[in-house]
């Protein structure tokens, strides 16, 4: 439990200025569960909110963030690997109105450390260490929750106040494979939901899905807890979803997503943060169209056409989560193009069997739709997902298929440019567009591979020179 030498130091300063400070939060927690901390969360006691910046500056950098209640992120000489250390007072909160901003909160140094660990929100998180004295200091026994794998409210009294507390109650039980105790269900069942601004959602939902190697628990604990009932009517749907027991022999819809969204984060390996919520996000929606599209024909459950049906509960479920692009990629867009065409391995895969050769053309089409390699890795989950049916070849084949065609990182680039056409005397207008599509359609089907096969089948598409 050791602290960095220059948080040693920042910590004797402030316990020489009259008070003591300790290591809050994550950093404790982690710690005790032998897991590297990155983050540290240093509470000042015993010293006034004017003069803790000076003393802070005398150590590092500091910056001050937050205006009612303000939190000092400190840039220290040497930190051991953290990638950054937090200096805050403990405070009070009193609840005022709705939502995360209907909060009065005050710092006050004159609190007791058993005080200022009361207001957070589980017992896990609640443990806090003296880096002078080396104690812990844990007056929820945080530390036979950790034993217990338990998430436990603090304090049921005031657990409710902060609404976000249920989706993290999610996003821990899936992190830290935990389970959440049943007077804290009974809690979080009775907290009202509908003040939760959608850009706070997606912060619990993104840690859920990217930071833990089983998300399926978060999943299950997020329908216990009743969040999902209450803020994702799309996910509720799948609940009690018949399936065909010979192809899915797992059961409904909701469970079968449970099992793709772990088979899922398996398959995360090297994906930057886009791509990785794109999959993950991409396995909770992929069957949303089930509910709707669902019919029983001659003794068997049938779904025809669910994958086209599932675009539209797909677009409204991540606008309840506010889900556009991240860094840049549109993750929104791959998305739903998962949606769509999740199916398409199979499909492709068993026209093949059959020995209807799929074209070149074809699958050049299909990687202009969508990322092939997102395509593949949630085909895969989604064949794995169906325990104990084994897995389906079908990802695997189209996706060296698509690699063969040079085609595997995304659709080709059309040859022929409207500068090209130009340079052929064609004015800009619509017969210019038609020209340039009607080429790039010859390209897909591999009927022209250059340039010069490209300006040759555009001087075939204009009228013929008169004298």
């Amino acid at each position: 439990m050791n602290v960095p030498p220059a948080v040693a130091a920042l910590a004797a300063a402030i316990r020489d200025a009259g008070g003591p400070a300790f290591v809050v939060g994550g950093w404790v927690r982690d710690r005790l569960r032998g897991v590297p901390a990155k983050e540290l969360d240093l509470e000042v006691f015993g010293v006034a909110a004017d003069r803790l910046p000076a003393l802070l500056a005398r150590h590092g950098r500091v910056h001050a963030v937050g205006d009612a209640f303000p939190v000092w992120k400190l840039q220290l000489g040497d930190t051991g690997g953290l990638s950054s250390v937090d200096v805050a007072l403990p405070r009070r909160e009193s609840k005022r109105g709705r939502g995360h901003r209907g909060f009065e909160v005050i710092g006050d140094p004159h609190l007791s450390p058993r005080e200022a660990a009361r207001r957070r929100d589980f017992t896990v998180n609640a443990i806090s260490f003296d880096p002078l004295a080396s104690e812990l200091v844990d007056p929820f026994d945080g530390r036979g929750d950790l034993a217990r794998r338990a998430l436990r409210a603090v304090d049921s009294a005031t657990f409710g106040d902060d609404s976000l507390r249920v989706l993290r109650a999610v996003q821990f039980a899936a992190r830290f494979e935990f389970e959440v105790a049943a007077e804290t269900v009974a809690l979080c069942r009775g907290v009202d939901l509908s003040d939760l601004p959608a850009e706070r959602v997606w912060g619990e939902v993104e840690k859920w899905l990217l930071r833990s190697a089983r998300p399926a628990i978060g999943w299950w604990a997020a329908r216990e807890l009743g969040a999902v009932e209450r803020l994702w009517p799309e996910i509720a749907a799948l609940v009690g979803c018949e399936q065909e027991p010979e192809w899915h022999p797992e059961g409904d819809v909701f469970t079968h997503t449970a099992l793709v969204l772990d088979e899922a984060a398996k398959l995360r390996d090297g994906l930057d943060r886009g791509r990785s919520a794109a999959l993950m996000l991409a396995a909770i929606a992929h069957d949303f169209g089930k509910p709707a599209t669902t019919v029983r024909e001659g003794g068997r459950i049938r779904s025809p056409g669910h994958e086209a049906a599932g675009v539209a509960p797909a677009a409204r479920w991540l606008e309840r989560i506010n889900l556009h692009s991240l860094d840049g990629y549109d993750a929104r867009g791959q998305i739903l193009a998962l949606v769509q065409h999740h199916l398409a391995p199979t499909h492709l895969w068993n026209s093949e069997r059959r020995g209807d050769r799929v074209s070149d053309g074809a699958l050049r089409r299909l990687a202009m739709k969508v990322d092939p390699d997102l395509l593949r890795r949630l085909a895969t989950a989604d064949t794995r997902g169906r325990p104990p049916a084994p897995p389906s070849e079908a990802p695997e084949w189209l996706y060296a298929r698509m690699q063969a065609l040079a085609v595997a990182d995304g659709g080709p680039r059309p040859l022929l440019l409207g500068r090209h056409l130009l340079a052929m005397g064609v004015a800009p207008g619509p017969r210019m567009g038609e020209i340039l599509r009607a080429v790039f359609e010859l390209q897909l089907d591999g009927a022209v591979a250059s340039l010069a096969d490209a300006e040759a089948a555009a001087r075939h598409l204009l009228p013929p020179a008169t004298e």
